[in-house]
């Protein structure tokens, strides 16, 4: 063979040159075979030196497109009984129950061109006994098309330290599980992995009382259709079984591995037929290993419970328990980092969801979807959206994206999201909040405690709109934050003309002053806000990508559910392979009708008081408002309109909206000054109007605008 392949050599010939030199020259097939056929699974005696140079053997088979093997060079003696002769499906070398999974990826890698590298598989020899190889699958190199196999025939401690290895790449607690399992089914014909339901929860389990045990199914190995009964991942184990493998693997309050050698012994430890169908395989396996997944400790945690399924005429024999025994403690502490990571993960993802949207109200219609980027926790960042109605009958709708992942992104996200819900609900204005959010970034940064400790949220973007009902249109700020979509009711859709801004928490040569700007929003208009992972793509430019999320928010029929309308936006934007988490807020404008709000603009005179009073009373008449309540909004007209001209210049703005169960009153002036109410003496004769407000109102504020301010109050009807 040629150890010095051309830089044309394809994915076999590499493997097959680069390994080739671990192959024995002239070795003597038939030992290795009689070996194996014993029984042995690929374990030689400890004192063979022949069998020290052969314990990692490889061999590479190519395939085509179709499966079939195209070339072979398995010659190694570990291999001797693999019947792989070219033009023969590669499946037929596999055991029948690991047909589909290994089919699965085998056409994974044809389709995507990534390798999977590193697979504990067992081979079928035509002596029907098996190899237990790691199997990794490689795209072959152009022009050639198909498949190129590695297998490594494993010894003992390589098969420990490969199935550790796997174990150990992933921080969800079923895919650890699910590792597990398959690395114990080279000992076994079924391998599953029952894990304490608290332990699959991310919750503890060092304070769980006794008599309180619940198993579930985490993993099951080979994947294949199970009989009815037959407990599969996802399924609690009755509670005799839960029970049972629980008392037998805690014997003495010690976690010991326990043995059951046969059907007949199995039926008589398990008692009932419902527990016998719901744990024991099928009929050919019989016998069954238990082994604890132990959490070193004073005392020991049990996790779970790992079992191996065998034939009864292929019993355990010492050394395979002690194998079984430390693999399982081997990996025991990576369930257990899995379980943290499931705990942080649950946690990230409800705060999350607790910052989703609810409604939108009377006057805008609320949708929205949050998809992060990886399952477990550290892949959970730091998207947010959130939309609330103001008591001034305004809605906020806030995007922002925090910078990085983890429960530090989520405790700052969660920090930012409520402060700027509080400011706003105190009658900031989007600029203002903003400025507020800068301050509370370059705070945080400094922060050597708590959740953000460590953590930099310098560079998190965020987007504040707040939709007028009445005048229907959006004022809008951005801090560093890609632009809304509007699509109009006549069907015109693109991105609003913001300004750039270089985010939250810029250096302070590069702060710049937070923009507002202003768009009209006619019932029917449609606003999408969103995060970068919805539109990047490394295929195509950031303006390309908005664009193609107008197109398809533009698609949106004024009847479709707008909840359906965006999972189906998402579903169709969203790259295959996630690298951010994707969010998106759409929002449908409904306003109020021309007829539930009404306008005057006063002079700022005497007689401001008497006119306003006159004005309203004629409204209030026209939409048949209870006597009591018009009575009130009178005096709550004159209060306000009386003090705007007391201690306000200019012209002086009522507004009277019909809204819901309520009527919202709102007077606006020129002055700058904040109403407070205060607790006056009882010869005080100023800020008695404020007192009278408040009596009257359910709740009543003040919001500051470009030319001074708005007082508002909200009387129920």
């Amino acid at each position: 063979m040629d150890s010095t392949p051309s830089p044309s050599s394809s994915a076999f010939d590499l493997v097959s040159s680069a390994l080739g030199r671990y192959i024995p020259r002239g070795g003597a097939a038939g030992d290795d075979r009689s070996a194996d056929a014993r029984g042995d699974r690929g374990t030689r005696a400890a004192g063979d030196p022949a069998a020290g140079r052969q314990e990692q053997i490889l061999g590479a088979v190519n395939l085509d497109r179709d499966l079939i093997i195209t070339r072979c060079n398995v010659d190694a003696p570990v291999f001797a009984g693999l019947e792989a002769g070219v033009g023969k499906p590669f499946v037929d070398l596999l055991p029948p129950g690991d047909v589909p999974t290994v089919t699965r990826r085998l056409r994974q890698v044809l389709e995507t061109g990534e390798a999977h590298v590193a697979r504990i598989q067992r081979l079928r020899r035509g002596d029907g006994s098996e190899l237990v190889v790691s199997m990794s699958i490689l795209p072959a190199a152009g022009p050639e098309e198909g498949l190129t196999v590695s297998v490594i025939a494993m010894a003992r401690r390589l098969h420990l330290y490969a199935a550790e290895t796997a174990i150990g790449t992933s921080l969800d607690i079923g895919e650890t599980a699910q590792s597990l399992a398959e690395s114990l089914l080279a000992w076994g014909d079924v391998a599953a992995v029952d894990l304490d339901f608290a332990v699959w929860t991310g919750e503890g389990v060092t304070g769980q009382a006794k008599g309180r045990i619940r198993l579930r199914r985490a993993a099951l190995v080979p994947d294949r259709a199970w009989p009815e009964g037959y407990v599969t991942p996802g399924d609690d184990l009755p509670g005799d079984a839960s029970r049972l493998l629980a008392q037998a693997v805690l014997r003495d309050d010690a976690p010991q591995t326990i043995v059951i050698p046969d059907r007949e012994a199995v039926e008589r430890v398990l008692g009932s037929p419902r527990v016998v169908r719901a744990l024991v395989p099928g009929d050919r396996s019989a016998g069954v290993a238990c082994i604890p997944l132990v959490l070193d400790g004073t005392p020991p945690v049990v996790l779970g419970v790992a079992e191996v399924w065998r034939r009864a005429d292929c019993p355990f024999r010492d050394s395979e328990l002690f194998d079984l025994q430390e693999l399982v403690a081997r990996t025991a502490h990576h369930v257990d980092l899995a379980r943290q990571h499931q705990r942080e993960h649950t946690q990230v993802l409800a705060l999350q969801r607790r910052l989703l949207p609810r409604t939108g109200g009377d006057t805008v219609e609320i949708a929205s979807v949050y998809q992060p980027a990886t399952p477990d926790s550290a892949g959970v960042g730091g998207d947010w959206v959130n939309s609330f109605p103001l008591p001034d009958g305004r809605t906020a709708l806030v995007v922002g994206d925090v910078v990085g992942h983890g429960l530090g992104a989520a405790a700052t996200m969660g920090q930012l999201s409520m402060e700027a819900r509080a400011l706003l609900s105190a009658g900031l204005a989007p600029d203002e909040v903003l400025e507020h959010l800068d301050a509370t970034v370059s705070l945080l940064d400094d922060a050597e405690s708590g959740l953000t400790a460590g953590y930099s949220a310098l560079g998190s973007t965020c987007c504040i709109a707040l939709y007028d009902p009445v005048g229907h249109h959006v004022t809008l700020s951005s801090a560093g934050h890609l632009p809304p979509v509007l699509i109009s009711p006549d069907g015109h859709a693109g991105p609003l003309a913001v300004r750039p801004h270089p985010g939250l928490g810029a250096e302070f040569a590069l702060r710049e002053p937070f923009d507002v700007h202003t768009f009209d929003a006619p019932p029917g208009s449609l606003l999408a806000l969103y995060t970068d992972g919805l539109v990047e793509d490394p295929a195509v430019s950031i303006d390309e990508g908005i664009g193609r999320l107008a197109d398809a928010v533009s698609t949106v029929h004024p009847w479709d559910t707008l909840q359906q309308a965006a999972r189906h936006v998402v579903s169709a934007l969203a790259p295959a392979h996630q690298r951010d988490d994707v969010t998106l807020l759409l929002a449908r404008m409904i306003g109020y009708r021309a007829g539930d709000t009404a306008t005057w603009r006063l002079p700022a005179r005497y007689d401001a008081p008497a006119r306003a009073r006159a004005e309203v009373c004629a409204l209030l008449r026209q939409w048949r408002t209870r006597d009591d309540t018009r009575d009130t909004v009178l005096v709550l007209v004159s209060e306000l309109v009386t003090n705007a001209v007391r201690f306000a210049t200019g012209p002086v703005t009522v507004r009277l909206i019909r809204a819901g169960h309520g009527l919202l009153c709102e007077v606006g002036d020129t002055g700058n000054g904040r109403p407070r109410l205060r607790r006056g003496g009882p010869f005080d004769d100023a800020g008695r109007g404020l007192h009278v407000v408040h009596r009257l109102t359910t709740r009543w504020g003040v919001r500051w605008t470009d030319t001074g301010k708005v007082v508002w109050a909200e009387v129920a009807r």
